[in-house]
């Protein structure tokens, strides 16, 4: 089998039990790391600190990415304009933050009757939110509640991380 040392450099081709012995007096382990290559190669190096490394590396990499969660937005066919305002903008809020905003527009007994009134209260919303947001289902029936899907646009997304980033004079 080809050995390589722990800082990268050609041992050579030696048997398994000549690299084991290698191995264990500089105190580290020997790993095979291509067990189809001609001849298998294995590596000297500290199993359980690669192992560790590995982990940190994979937890640091978790905690970059971002996860997109869906955010809930919950209207009545007959909403005050005060209230439709203030809901439009915890939408935008949760839009600016790169999440799924899921409109609902929820009918009682007769209402189901006017649903061209939830109709019209999505598309104004989705009108208003046109600047951070995009449609990605428009609105349809579900039994008695109306749902529309909407995403953040993703060249406001690109502008506001791109501005977070710039340096303060």
């Amino acid at each position: 089998m080809r050995v390589v040392d722990d800082e990268g450099g050609q041992v050579g081709v030696m048997s398994s039990s000549d690299a084991l012995r290698l191995a264990r007096e500089r105190g580290l382990d020997l790993v095979e790391v291509s067990p189809n290559a001609r001849p298998p190669v294995c590596r000297i190096m500290d199993y359980g600190k690669f192992k560790y490394e590995q982990s940190k590396r994979a937890a640091k990499a978790r905690k970059t990415q971002h996860r997109i969660t869906v955010k809930e937005v919950k209207f009545r066919p007959k909403i005050d304009d005060h209230d439709f305002n203030f809901k439009v903008n915890h939408a935008r809020e949760f839009l600016e933050a790169n999440n799924k905003v899921k409109f609902t527009v929820m009918f009682r007994g007769r209402e189901v009757a006017h649903a061209n009134l939830g109709r019209d209260i999505l598309e104004k919303a989705a009108e208003i939110l046109d600047d951070v947001g995009q449609i990605e289902q428009k609105p349809r029936m579900e039994g008695r509640t109306m749902v529309m899907y909407m995403s953040a646009r993703r060249d406001v997304a690109k502008k506001s991380g791109k501005e977070d980033k710039k340096p303060t004079e």
